[in-house]
């Protein structure tokens, strides 16, 4: 008569409470959301009240320095004219951010200030896809041009700098794509000068929202792999386990 093999009871661990009715979870969520939303909307507000289109000013010597863009479209300007999408995913990504965090612990204190860094970031550039509108301009001859429409003729279209009405005109034709016309912006001032072998390491203007998403982004998938990282290692030993049992 064979012996049916043993197999080792699973070791059952207390479930752990969620952050979601912790208290000092809630204050790292919030402190991270808050802050970094205040920092993102101030400081576009202050580089596009003191600075114009044409001026790039040093932040630090040879490293960073302002210089103010108006994104229509994603990261890295992907995406123009495709505002109600981008405006739908960052609703879905404020869902998800919610849900990962009333799935924690209330231990996971660096995810808890991850995902408020999330959070700020997208409710930064989602504020501006809802209340900056610029005019774009696609000019087969000059390629993209962006900011205010002071006046519009039979065949062209004035721009100023963006909220600089008594700035500088630019004169276009008036243009015949699709694309051209009003469009929601995301405002972006900082840019990288750091530079290896002639190429720019990082040639997009951003702002920081946009680096509240990658700091956020890069802690969330770090802690998601040092979850992960003792669920396989114990997977092969309670496998090793069975098999001396039977």
């Amino acid at each position: 008569m064979s012996q049916e093999p043993i197999v080792a009871d699973p070791i059952h661990l207390p479930t752990e409470p969620s952050a979601l009715r912790h208290g000092p979870s809630h204050a790292r969520l919030w402190i991270a959301a808050i802050g970094g939303l205040v920092a993102d909307l101030w400081t576009k507000h202050w580089a596009f009240e003191t600075l114009s289109f044409d001026e790039t000013r040093p932040l630090i010597s040879k490293i960073v320095t302002l210089q103010l863009s108006l994104n229509p479209g994603a990261l890295f300007g992907i995406g123009a004219g495709w505002a109600p999408l981008f405006v739908g995913a960052s609703v879905l990504a404020l869902m998800f951010v919610l849900y990962l965090f009333a799935g924690s612990s209330p231990k996971r204190w660096s995810l808890h200030f991850a995902l408020g860094f999330v959070l700020a970031g997208a409710v930064g550039n989602l504020y501006d896809r809802t209340t900056q509108t610029a005019y774009v301009v696609n000019d087969p001859a000059r390629g993209r041009d962006i900011g205010t429409l002071v006046e519009e003729r039979a065949d062209v279209v004035i721009l100023t700098d963006f909220e600089k009405p008594d700035s500088r005109r630019r004169f276009h034709a008036k243009p015949t794509d699709p694309k051209s016309g009003p469009q929601p912006v995301v405002r972006d001032f900082i840019k990288i000068e750091l530079a290896a072998g002639g190429y720019s390491l990082w040639p997009w203007i951003f702002n920081i929202a946009d680096a509240l998403l990658v700091v956020g982004v890069a802690v969330l998938l770090l802690n998601f792999w040092t979850e992960r990282a003792p669920t396989e290692a114990a997977a092969p030993r309670n496998s090793g386990t069975t098999a001396d049992a039977a």
